[in-house]
């Protein structure tokens, strides 16, 4: 549905985010699962596990780039229930 013109667009900053930088590319592949799992993008996910680990990520720091996602997504659901919570004047735990 996108207009290849933006695909094209869209597909030559992907590409440049993942040329050598300040940060390695196994690192980039880690901080692509945590964005796969925070935007819910399956093909996302299964893609940047894979080159994760071909760029040598461990089976653990996987696990901990995702429980460190976990962690964010947990955290802002404390963050906004404590903002509902305000708006309501609310005060169920002291």
């Amino acid at each position: 549905m996108v207009e290849d013109r933006m695909k094209k667009i869209y597909f030559k900053f992907y590409k440049e985010t993942y040329k050598s930088s300040v940060i390695d590319r196994k690192t980039k592949e880690l901080i692509a699962i945590a964005a796969s799992l925070g935007f819910k993008c399956e093909g996302c996910l299964e893609g940047h596990v894979e080159k994760a680990l071909q760029y040598g990520a461990s089976p653990e720091e996987i696990s901990e780039a995702i429980s460190i996602t976990m962690g964010v997504a947990a955290a802002s659901v404390v963050d906004q229930t404590d903002i509902v919570a305000e708006r309501m004047q609310l005060k169920l735990f002291k």
